[in-house]
């Protein structure tokens, strides 16, 4: 027994001697495949969509109509340099080394406000994966006014410690005024099809109708996307965390951080939407002292207050922190890029979803383009186009709660076939929108949105609303196509008509028969117009 015990002793030591701190970057290191790293056809696609991304919001913030270039050429069979240069304010040197070579830094993580970056991992991750599958730094070019510099960095991130290496830093010549330049080189695969960098441009140029991009593909060839308009999405405000959608450990947290005097204060000043009214409801409710200091109540009291918030009525949160694309401008962006026979949209209004305010938006177009099938889709299923935040999503769609949304949907009511379980069949393009301050994403990879109750609900309203429009229009042109077959039939046997008419009334048989064609198509003309006004 006693030697057994030496031995335990012995082992937890050796075993203590082996525990230390894991860097987040090696983490993700060995991890890669959660940010979207799998594959080398993946690899690419996430590398130029964080770039971009990153450029839109730094544009938007900056009140800068985004003009973005992305140029990708093949430096060896599986080693690509990607290239991606925006017009944006550019960004100060203090910053360059922390933003592209740390993970887990930015601004927008704390921020309660729509944003296409959320966790400060992405831009870095993307610089990290060149680095392990080239060895080649990320290159960085950034200026913020013509008056300033231009500054040029290559990086490294130094995976076990989570901080930038500064390879090389200088001061360059650039002709650009203000805006940024990312260089990274990494192992990929390029290939076109619905899951390509093309398709990824294609779709955020639909979300994004006042973006510009060039873009050179590896084979030469530039494709460019213009601006559907020159206003500027609606800037969304930043708003405080609503108390329906914080947990135990958030609130105790925020009592111990707070810069308020008393719990009243607390309450009012870091939450939205409690007036002093509902904050002495609240105390009452949780029998705590509304002049409490907040760093003193203990968990017990806290549990209880959080149980009084969540018993107590609170406006729902404000939605000036939303930025939706709007029904006019997401029908601009479809025509811009789609040629379609009919369009629809729809703008749900803002909802909640655990204290976060969101808004779901949905478009389609149907015929045209819309009939034809992508070369690596072998059935006649509608096409999904998903975004968040402004942002394509190419993968996970099956994951996804727009499929789920769009599969619970019953389409034979609007006009289209569907079996049961399964996405409906037909010549449509289907869009649909989440915009949110903070976007429920299944994981880092930010491909599939997670099935919340309340943001199903109203991806299925809003697919109901465009439905209704879809379904107009189809009997609009099965009633037209009806009719005009009705008058080819009644046009064949007028030439007889007028023949036999002629005979017995001994009248012109070409004044008979001009006369009956007249008066088919002014019949013609009101069905039609019947028609129009019945849908």
């Amino acid at each position: 027994m006693v030697e057994n015990t030496k031995k335990e002793i012995i082992t937890a030591v050796e075993l203590a001697k082996k525990q230390r701190e894991i860097s987040v970057s090696e983490f993700f290191t060995k991890n890669r495949h959660l940010l979207g790293f799998d594959n080398p056809r993946k690899a690419l696609l996430t590398t130029i969509k964080e770039a971009v991304d990153n450029s839109l919001d730094a544009c938007e913030e900056a009140k800068i109509l985004p003009d973005i270039y992305v140029e990708v050429t093949q430096k060896a069979e599986d080693r690509f340099l990607v290239i991606v240069q925006d017009n944006g304010p550019g960004i100060v040197k203090e910053q360059i080394p922390k933003i592209f070579a740390k993970l887990l830094y930015g601004s927008k993580f704390h921020t309660m406000k729509q944003s296409r970056g959320q966790q400060g991992i992405g831009i870095s991750a993307a610089g990290m994966y060149g680095q392990l599958t080239t060895g080649k730094p990320i290159r960085i070019t950034s200026r913020i006014s013509p008056k300033k510099p231009t500054h040029y960095y290559e990086l490294n991130i130094n995976t076990q410690k989570n901080e930038p290496d500064i390879i090389k830093e200088t001061e360059i010549e650039w002709l650009t005024e203000h805006g940024t330049k990312i260089e990274i080189e990494l192992e990929a695969k390029y290939q076109k099809g619905k899951q390509s960098v093309d398709e990824y441009l294609k779709q955020t140029a639909i979300a994004n109708p006042h973006i510009k991009v060039a873009y050179k593909n590896p084979e030469g060839q530039v494709i460019e996307f213009p601006r559907a308009t020159k206003e500027l999405p609606v800037e969304p405000k930043e708003i405080k965390p609503h108390p329906h959608g914080i947990e135990l450990g958030i609130l105790i947290k925020m009592l111990r951080m707070t810069k308020s005097k008393n719990l009243g204060s607390f309450l009012t000043s870091d939450f939205s939407r409690v007036s002093p009214a509902v904050a002495k409801l609240i105390c009452d409710k949780a029998k705590v002292d509304i002049k409490s200091k907040p760093e003193r109540i203990p968990t017990q009291e806290a549990d209880n207050l959080l149980k009084a918030i969540r018993e107590t009525k609170i406006m729902a949160p404000q939605t000036n922190c939303l930025s939706p694309i709007g029904e006019d401008l997401i029908i601009k962006g479809l025509k811009k890029e789609i040629n379609a026979e009919f369009y629809a949209a729809t703008t749900r209004p803002p909802s909640v979803y655990r204290g976060n305010p969101f808004q779901i938006e949905v478009g389609l177009a149907y015929g045209g383009e819309a009939q034809t099938t992508p070369d690596d889709e072998k059935d006649d299923l509608i096409r999904v186009i998903r975004f968040a935040n402004r942002v394509p999503l190419l993968y996970q769609q099956g994951a996804c709660a727009t499929n789920k949304a769009i599969v619970t949907t019953a389409w034979k009511n609007y006009g289209l076939s569907q079996s049961r379980g399964a996405l409906p069949s037909g010549p449509v393009i289907l869009m649909i929108h989440m915009v949110s301050v903070w976007v429920p994403f299944t994981s880092e990879s930010k491909e599939a949105i997670a099935h919340y109750p309340e943001i199903l609900k109203e991806m299925k309203l809003a697919l109901q609303e465009v439905g209704r429009k879809l379904a107009g229009h189809i009997r609009k042109t099965v009633k037209a196509i009806q009719q005009t077959e009705r008058i080819n039939l009644f046009e064949k046997y007028i030439p007889e008509l007028a023949t036999a008419i002629a005979q017995l009334s001994e009248t012109d048989k070409k004044t008979i028969q001009t006369n009956l064609d007249a008066t088919l198509h002014k019949n013609l003309k009101e069905l039609i117009k019947n028609g129009e006004s019945q849908s």
